[in-house]
């Protein structure tokens, strides 16, 4: 990991962990973390994340490949965003739901709250296969688009305690 590229570098995200937040069962978002377009949708989430509930690992991690090897996923699918909620990343069991694409975006959205809670409102009345559609779009060019990292950016040190994976 490369503190050169960080986008939170030097940035405090303004919140502070809910004290009714349990650690361990807060959703943990798993992202491409060479991607610079999933890169900055971490730094969005850290941002707006007023209750600081969500925690991070990137899809190369061995903690990524333990949970999606959970459920039955394969981590080296590096097109998806997962969000996998009521877990506990120390325990052996398969734990709570895993959502993929479409449905993990929507999911953060809602619990920003506010205008992005709204927005996943009116999101969610597009069908599923219309909406992974179009997140399929977006990930097949967000490369070209984005850009991508020779290694995953260190997070700040105000936040890297949610990600999980360093």
């Amino acid at each position: 990991m490369s503190d050169d590229h960080s986008p939170a570098n030097g940035e405090r995200t303004g919140a502070s962990r809910s004290p009714d937040a349990t650690p361990a069962l807060s959703p943990i978002v798993l992202y491409d973390g060479i991607c610079g377009l999933c890169n900055r949708s971490v730094q969005f989430v850290l941002k707006h994340d007023r209750e600081g509930i969500f925690r991070f690992a990137s899809l190369q991690s061995p903690l990524a490949a333990r949970l999606l090897e959970r459920h039955g996923r394969d981590a080296s699918d590096l097109d998806t965003v997962y969000v996998v909620l009521d877990c506990d990343p120390s325990s052996g069991k398969k734990e709570g739901e895993l959502l993929a694409r479409s449905d993990a975006v929507l999911l953060i959205m809602r619990r920003l709250g506010g205008f992005w809670g709204a927005m996943a409102g009116l999101l969610r009345l597009i069908p599923r296969v219309v909406r992974d559609w179009g997140y399929g779009i977006v990930a097949r060019i967000r490369y070209r688009v984005f850009g991508k990292y020779d290694t995953c950016p260190v997070p700040s040190a105000e936040t890297r305690e949610r990600f999980l994976d360093l």
